[in-house]
């Protein structure tokens, strides 16, 4: 082990394997990643040509759901498996309309807790906890969720790139389920993932799971089935570019990375 590998694993880091936060980091063009993420991504560009503009699509369509969520009244997010905070983060959105609103975001990479916490040390109403959002019932009772999140009042659940990287036998509808349950009346539901749109999707996922262990592209009908017992907001489950667009989209000529990943927003009623 060299001594850079000995420092970040004092750390909890393992820089010799490629990690789900730092990897959506380098197609993000941030800098808080390491060789073995970026020869990853490289592996990826090969079938997808397109990876670093779905990541793009993907952070457009979190400011556009926020906004939603903020124009329908929700003032408190809980953003699970948020990964690192960069450029249009969820706090960056709510609070550039309401300066009160309180975001907590919940990742269990070490990293994510290294730099999220400095870069967020700053930003009041905001908190970065290190936890597995496969356990619903720890994140709800953190402190971090308890002094920042009033569960009497709508709560914004964020699932955004982050469901396809559990196993159906970890019963991801199952998770939702519980956040859903913990929430009131009038909270949001947002979810974004990786659909098998394409072949080439298809492809994707064999390297997702042969190099990360995870990454399951599912179909836009089990994508629409974690949204069951709330109010889908319009247009439904789409390609991500074309949920609420501010510019112009043809939904004729869509790419195989404009269809790369779906996602949808629904209110609890």
């Amino acid at each position: 082990m060299t001594e850079s590998q000995q420092e970040w694993a004092a750390k909890g880091i393992d820089i010799t394997v490629p990690s789900i936060a730092r990897a959506y980091d380098v197609v993000l063009n941030g800098k808080d990643n390491f060789a073995v993420d970026r020869a990853f991504v490289a592996e990826l560009v090969k079938i997808v040509p397109e990876i670093y503009d779905v990541a793009s699509y993907n952070r457009e369509i979190l400011g556009r759901a926020v906004q939603h969520m903020i124009d329908q009244g929700v003032r408190q997010f809980i953003d699970l498996g948020s990964g690192l905070p960069t450029v249009r983060n969820t706090h960056e959105v709510a609070q550039a309309v309401d300066p009160s609103a309180r975001v907590v975001y919940v990742d269990n990479d070490p990293i994510v807790e290294v730099h999220g916490r400095a870069i967020l040390a700053s930003s009041p109403g905001t908190a970065v906890l290190s936890a597995d959002l496969r356990d619903p019932g720890s994140v709800l009772a953190a402190p971090e969720v308890v002094e920042l999140i009033d569960f009497t009042q709508p709560v914004g659940i964020m699932l955004v790139g982050i469901l396809h990287h559990l196993h159906d036998d970890e019963d991801p509808q199952g998770i939702v389920d519980a956040y859903m349950a913990a929430v009131p009346s009038g909270s949001h539901l947002f979810i974004t993932s990786f659909c098998a749109s394409s072949a080439e999707a298809r492809e994707a996922e064999k390297q997702f799971l042969a190099i990360l262990g995870t990454g399951r592209f599912r179909t836009e009908e089990e994508i629409t089935a974690w949204f069951a017992g709330h109010e889908l907001a319009e247009p439904g489950v789409v390609p991500n570019p074309l949920w609420r667009p501010t510019a112009p989209v043809d939904a004729e000529k869509l790419t195989v990375g404009q269809k790369l990943m779906y996602g949808g927003i629904a209110r609890k009623p």
